[in-house]
């Protein structure tokens, strides 16, 4: 129990630092007893469970969870051995205001810069347009094609 409690005490301080910098300072992480819960920095640190975030709150959130959670398993990697370098996010992009998109899709670039295979599902062109490799599906009544398009 120590040790999976200070596992996830790690994973929610990284948590927290992706999270203050795709909310712009807004939201913090927290856990409690196995839940987590939600600082609301811009409301006077209220303290909310995380089930009151709205669609696009909760896109950060989870986003942010996971990126902590890959820095975590890529940490875990054995000397030489395998790491894990890449990640997929499957939409949710559709719930982001246009600023927070704007946010999250930098995010993404510079994590891409730093090595990782950043792979995204997304119908939202904005943020398809912004990946410097992308492979469009393009379907007709009876088939499907994939197309690759680089920037």
């Amino acid at each position: 129990r120590w040790l999976l409690q200070e596992a996830l005490d790690d994973l929610v301080l990284r948590a927290t630092e992706r999270l203050l910098e795709l909310s712009a300072g807004r939201f913090s992480l927290e856990s409690d007893d196995g839940d987590f819960w939600i600082r609301d920095h811009r409301n006077a640190d209220e303290r909310r469970s995380v089930r009151s975030l709205s669609g696009g709150e909760t896109f950060l959130a989870s986003l942010a969870l996971a990126l902590a959670l890959a820095e975590n398993v890529a940490e875990l990697a054995v000397e030489g051995g395998p790491r894990l370098e890449s990640m997929f996010l499957d939409e949710g992009f559709g719930t982001l205001d246009p600023d927070t998109l704007d946010v999250v899709a930098t995010t993404i670039e510079e994590l891409s810069a730093s090595g990782r295979l950043i792979g995204i599902v997304t119908h939202i062109h904005d943020l398809a347009d912004r990946m410097p490799v992308r492979f469009e599906v393009h379907k007709d009544a009876t088939s499907a094609r994939v197309e690759r398009v680089e920037v």
